[in-house]
């Protein structure tokens, strides 16, 4: 099946969406970071190109390439709001790691925070 450049499009448009709509729910969406989800989506844009049918997971892996590249140089991002109260501070995991609907979820604790896109909404 191949994917035509607007249905490809729209998946990455998507994506950057549902990241930066995270990035404002935790209130880091500096121009800084944003640059580092338009890093992000021209990565993955060279990838779904190359495997059209992995578009449903385009989201996820954006999320997740924003989340290492956060790491490397601010930090864990998100912090899971779920196991804040006792000091243990880690980051929201995305699951699954290669799938469609993608969510943030508690690596200790299995629990499935938010979807990808909507942490601002359920916090």
């Amino acid at each position: 099946m191949t994917m035509g450049p607007m249905k490809l499009e729209q998946a990455l448009h998507a994506a950057r969406a549902l990241v930066l709509a995270d990035l404002a729910a935790g209130e880091v969406a500096r121009a800084d970071i944003v640059s580092l989800v338009e890093d992000a989506i021209a990565h993955r844009r060279w990838w779904v190109e190359q495997w059209p049918e992995g578009a449903a997971y385009v989201a996820g892996l954006v999320a997740q390439d924003v989340q290492d590249a956060l790491l490397e140089r601010y930090g864990r991002w998100p912090l899971c709001p779920v196991c804040t109260q006792g000091g243990d501070l880690h980051a929201l995991d995305v699951e699954p790691e290669l799938g469609p609907d993608p969510h943030w979820v508690c690596g200790k604790t299995a629990v499935a925070v938010a979807p990808v896109g909507s942490l601002g909404t359920t916090l």
